[in-house]
């Protein structure tokens, strides 16, 4: 049982990590991103049971829509809530690169506890696949909300709703491809492998200029 943890849990906490210590100008406090890790494991529950109570009732009649579009819009829907709510106007929360971390804290959460979720019913067998797929996708759809929520908080009020509303957009868009491609089954990797790679130069992307966004934060505040 110890080893199966170890094998769910640990893939979050590597790229939660990664992300963290990416960022060379500032440190974010480590509590306050615990915290919204823990808060993104929180909200997996509502989520998952929600899906449930969608597939049983048999809500929607359309494979598609239910496994790719309601799938990934409620869960980043949810976690683009939580961000919000709790995170958005945390006095913590005080420079553009912050978003890349709250928004990675926060699915990295919830895809650790879906992780630990899975492999109990499936086994550890699954944990390699599960940590190259499905957890470093949520990472990845994480930083891109963190980035457009980081971009919208130190943006002119005319212009933030609309990095707001990128930051729940973007994400859902990027989910839905991925679980349309884990629909074609057998074939799923000869398009996922490629859409993996394109996820993760455009979010690596979006962490680069989250750090350029953060150097002309700090050099407007000293000159301040």
């Amino acid at each position: 049982m110890f080893i199966l943890l170890s094998a769910a849990i640990a893939p979050g906490l590597a790229l939660l990590s990664y992300f963290y210590l990416r960022n060379e100008m500032d440190t974010e406090p480590r509590r306050t991103l615990m915290h919204s890790f823990i808060y993104g494991g929180v909200i997996t529950f509502p989520v998952l049971f929600i899906q449930f109570v969608i597939k049983e009732e048999q809500t929607f009649s359309n494979p598609f829509f239910i496994n790719a579009v309601f799938t990934s819009s409620i869960e980043e829907f949810v976690k683009w809530l939580i961000i919000l709510a709790v995170i958005l106007r945390h006095f913590e929360f005080d420079d553009p690169y912050d978003g890349i971390l709250y928004g990675a804290a926060v699915s990295l959460g919830f895809a650790t506890v879906e992780n630990v979720l899975y492999l109990l019913s499936f086994g550890i067998d699954q944990a390699f696949m599960r940590a190259l797929l499905p957890v470093s996708s949520h990472a990845l759809f994480g930083v891109v909300m963190g980035y457009y929520y980081g971009k919208g908080k130190f943006s002119s009020d005319e212009i933030q709703k609309k990095y707001i509303a990128l930051a729940l957009f973007a994400p859902i868009g990027l989910h839905i491809i991925y679980n349309s491609i884990l629909m074609l089954e057998e074939y799923f990797m000869y398009a996922m492998l490629p859409f993996m790679l394109f996820l993760w130069t455009f979010a690596l992307r979006k962490v680069k200029q989250a750090h350029e966004h953060l150097i002309e934060h700090l050099s407007r505040s000293n000159h301040l």
